[in-house]
């Protein structure tokens, strides 16, 4: 069952009041008290997502290295699925978690200090409510509530990447990413990194997360979906339109992909860029790494 404990530390962060701040354990960075539940309940509204950064994060955590997060200090988020609250992860030890988005406009983190110790500091993190769903490049469109416009007219290359990358992506999330050329170019898209839930066809029997690719604006037949984790691989477009679309369901998550495009005349052909390594400058003769 979900419930908290009545405690002076909760506290209600209205996207009415501000939109961005900070949150921490009680008496950070000096450790908090044993017996500490705090809830910190974040509040949006419309399209708005919630988003939490990590800076710092040490709990107290028993010797016996257990991996397990129950019944010792940990720090739990929960989101609102089907119209009740259900846990989506649960963070303890001293390695500073990934940042999490919530599927909506509401978040709730659950801190409990059941031990504590002299060395345990607690966490501090940074949230904002945001629309753009932790997506930095490209232009949004406004005609979704997660899309976003790559024209070659304004940048003929760059990265894109999955929702809250390389945290966490959102659950129940879809999100297109429209890449548009022109009339005489074709996209290339190169994959870095790839952790989408999910297995082989990456169906709805199967439950799996999904990344699909099409020429149309509509389904096309030419492309298999991707889901699982997967090597670095690319795909191309037949010609100056490419649609890209991410979709998380509401049960397990995963990291998401990390990717560049390029857009190239018909006729070129792609060819990744060498990797730099480190070379010592040149004095006089040759020297040897």
């Amino acid at each position: 069952m979900f419930c908290f404990s009545a405690s002076s530390c909760d506290v209600v962060l209205n996207s009415d009041i501000t939109k961005n701040g900070s949150v921490s354990s009680p008496l950070f960075p000096s450790p908090y008290p044993s017996r500490s539940y705090c809830r910190y309940d974040f509040q949006g509204r419309g399209k708005e997502r919630v988003q939490i950064v990590f800076s710092d994060f040490n709990l107290y955590h028993p010797s016996d290295n257990s991996k397990e997060c129950e019944s010792i200090d940990s720090l739990v988020a929960y989101v609102h699925i089907d119209g009740r609250m259900e846990k989506i992860d649960n963070f303890c030890g001293s390695s500073v978690p990934k940042p999490l988005m919530s599927n909506g406009p509401k978040l709730i983190l659950e801190f409990r200090g059941i031990y504590s110790s002299r060395h345990s500091r607690g966490f501090k993190a940074t949230y904002s409510f945001t629309e753009n769903f932790g997506i930095t490049s490209g232009r949004q469109s406004p005609e979704f509530p997660c899309a976003f416009v790559f024209n070659s007219s304004e940048t003929r290359n760059g990265t894109f990447a999955s929702p809250n990358f390389p945290g966490f992506y959102p659950r129940d999330t879809e999100c297109h990413y429209f890449f548009h050329g022109t009339k005489t170019e074709k996209v290339h898209l190169h994959f870095s990194y790839f952790d989408v839930e999910g297995v082989l066809p990456c169906e709805a029997i199967s439950a799996s997360d999904y990344v699909e690719f099409s020429n149309f604006m509509a389904d096309d037949r030419k492309y298999s979906r991707k889901c699982g984790q997967l090597k670095e691989f690319d795909m191309e477009s037949d010609r100056k339109f490419f649609r890209v679309t991410f979709r998380s369901n509401d049960r397990l998550d995963g990291t998401g992909f990390n990717a560049t495009y390029q857009f190239l005349d018909e006729v070129d052909s792609y060819t990744p860029k060498p990797v730099q390594k480190n070379v010592a400058p040149k004095i006089g003769k040759c020297q040897k790494l």
